[in-house]
């Protein structure tokens, strides 16, 4: 190895006694303690950012990965030590995974910069633990891989394929309506998540694993492999691999990788894929990290002008392993090329072009459509600006009802959570299909700390009459599982002092996604007078709570904390 790539190994970020040379010799001694020969020591560190826990179903595949990986480090004559970081289980955490996602950014952050690795591979699947990931390792700059999960498997019940978790939310809306019995919607629960990995559609772990593809940190064609194949834990050796090939040429660096350029790629695919709209949030964090601001207004143009390829659910037919065995995100990314930044540099050492100079072999014509045949004409997302929403909301157009599209609407309001699961089903409530559903105080600064909440349940009186979808809108989150005409994200928030928080039961509100309008009718002079007297909620007096409730940023920004972002 020469000078210049000489690695440091255990002797990186050595401890602060005053004395260094001393430091080297004590960690040398105690890790000695831990069976390490003297030889093994001397070797480069590739480190393994894991995030197991008893509370994270998405990550049951994890030591396996670990071993994997390890493999392919020794295999290049490295040492690979694993070391825990904070673990977000989407579904075990209160009030929302979202709130602890940039305290794991914080925790891989400052690992990988406190601990002697010189290079890292991240292990993560759940929906905020890659953003969480991505964020710490652009923010700590040593050369870093993404490895996810993995989605699980749908399998058949009954004639049909089951998978986590548009399906869910179909049986769910059913049972709500009456159409399943008690027996039913138990049987199938334990029918719908049967398999290590995460979420088996297009929801927003697999929508974060194709997007960390498209920005090159993860190695091609790795974001659709399904947890429990074997291509998985190759995909993990191949990571420990060449890991210890960028750990020998100091790079290329997360901020080399994630560039302007490289943003725009991986926003054209989560448009291209008909992906969670929770994307644009983690999307806009880690371009955050580097410095690069992601534009609502960007994102409509390249809305306009990019068409939805995969026919996968919540939007089209599909589970995630159908896009695996149809030919991966390669196949979407080579449609895409003439649309594509491919001078943009990934961890493999090579540009997206220099990936993309072979078509791929076969492609499965029903799961990814050529770009000349798109699935649908335009992009999957579109941000909507106006009086309701100055700085913007989001809509997932591809999974709404287009007949929903250029509508007003009467206002009914819900001031927080708590109101809506108290009110939503009364048989009193006085709604109509042609009503908006309005939610606040739901937002980033709220209480809530920004759950997936925006998908409204449709009332019980009218889901019961047929109604499957209607227009509603929050300063919520919804789960990239999800699907109808929902409109989300809305900013600045309630809890901010946004126009959301001022909107009463009976205003007029339209909306128009040809125009990528959303407007509150009711004149500034009533708002101004809503307005006084105002007073934004009450923030904790102590701990991680404080620090969040104080330094999160709205939607637009990637709800990240004010003091991570780079300048």
């Amino acid at each position: 190895m020469s000078k210049k790539n000489k690695t440091l190994g255990i002797e990186g970020n050595l401890t602060n006694y005053g004395d260094p040379g001393f430091a080297a010799y004590l960690r040398r001694s105690f890790a000695r303690s831990m069976g390490y020969s003297v030889d093994t020591l001397d070797r480069p560190i590739i480190g393994i950012a894991t995030s197991p826990s008893g509370f994270n179903n998405c990550h049951r595949s994890m030591p396996e990965l670990v071993e994997a990986v390890k493999r392919g480090v020794l295999k290049r004559g490295g040492l690979p030590i694993d070391f825990p970081t904070t673990s977000l289980g989407e579904v075990f955490l209160s009030p929302t995974s979202m709130k602890f996602r940039n305290l794991m950014a914080m925790d891989v952050e400052e690992m990988i910069r406190a601990q002697p690795m010189d290079a890292c591979v991240l292990i993560g699947g759940c929906d905020k633990t890659v953003p969480a990931q991505l964020m710490g390792a652009a923010s700590a700059n040593v050369p870093s891989i993404q490895l996810v999960t993995g989605p699980m498997l749908a399998l058949p019940f009954q004639g049909e394929r089951l998978g986590a978790c548009t399906d869910c939310r179909r049986f769910w809306g059913r049972y709500r309506a009456g159409e399943i019995s008690d027996a039913q919607i138990d049987e199938i629960e334990g029918k719908l998540a049967t398999t290590a990995g995460s979420c088996a559609v297009m929801g927003t772990a697999s929508t974060m694993a194709s997007i960390t593809e498209a920005l090159g940190m993860g190695l091609p064609n790795s974001a659709a492999i399904p947890a429990v194949h074997a291509d998985r834990l190759r995909l993990a050796e191949a990571c420990g691999e060449r890991a210890m090939e960028m750990a020998v040429d100091r790079g290329p660096l997360p901020r080399s990788v994630i560039t302007r350029d490289s943003v725009e790629n991986a926003l054209r695919v989560l448009l291209a894929i008909s992906g969670s709209t929770n994307a644009v949030i983690h999307l806009a964090a880690v371009a955050g990290r580097c410095g690069i601001e992601l534009s609502l207004e960007e994102l409509n143009r390249l809305s306009d002008e990019t068409p939805v390829l995969v026919n996968l659910k919540p939007t089209g037919e599909h589970y995630m392993q159908d896009l695996f065995a149809a030919g991966g995100l390669q196949a979407v990314l080579w449609e895409l090329r003439e649309q594509l930044n491919l001078d943009c540099m990934t961890v493999t050492g090579e540009t997206l072009g220099e990936r993309l100079k072979v078509a791929p072999t076969w492609v499965d014509r029903d799961v990814v459509r050529p770009f000349s045949d798109p699935y649908q004409k335009e992009g999957g997302l579109v941000a909507l600006f106006g009086s309701l929403a100055p700085t913007g909301a989001i809509l997932k157009r591809a999974a709404a009802d287009p007949n929903l599209f250029e509508k007003e609407g009467r206002a009914v309001v819900f001031n927080s959570l708590e109101d809506l699961s108290e009110r939503i089903d009364s048989p009193d409530l006085d709604v109509t299909a042609d009503d908006f559903l309005v939610l606040k105080n739901a937002g980033p600064k709220s209480e809530s700390c920004m759950p997936e909440a925006g998908y409204l349940p449709i009332p019980k009186k009218l889901a019961s009459a047929g109604v499957k979808d209607m227009v509603r809108i929050s300063d919520a989150r919804m789960s990239g599982t999800a699907f109808g005409t929902v409109v989300l994200h809305v900013s600045p928030d309630a809890a901010s002092g946004g126009n959301l928080a001022f909107v009463e039961n009976g205003d007029r509100i339209r909306i128009s996604v040809k125009n990528k309008v959303l407007e509150l009718l009711v004149e500034p002079s009533e708002l101004q007078r809503r307005r006084s007297g105002w007073q934004p909620p009450v923030i904790p007096e102590r701990g991680y709570s404080k620090l969040y409730r104080e330094t999160v940023t709205q939607a637009p920004d990637g709800c990240d904390f004010d003091f991570l972002k780079a300048k």
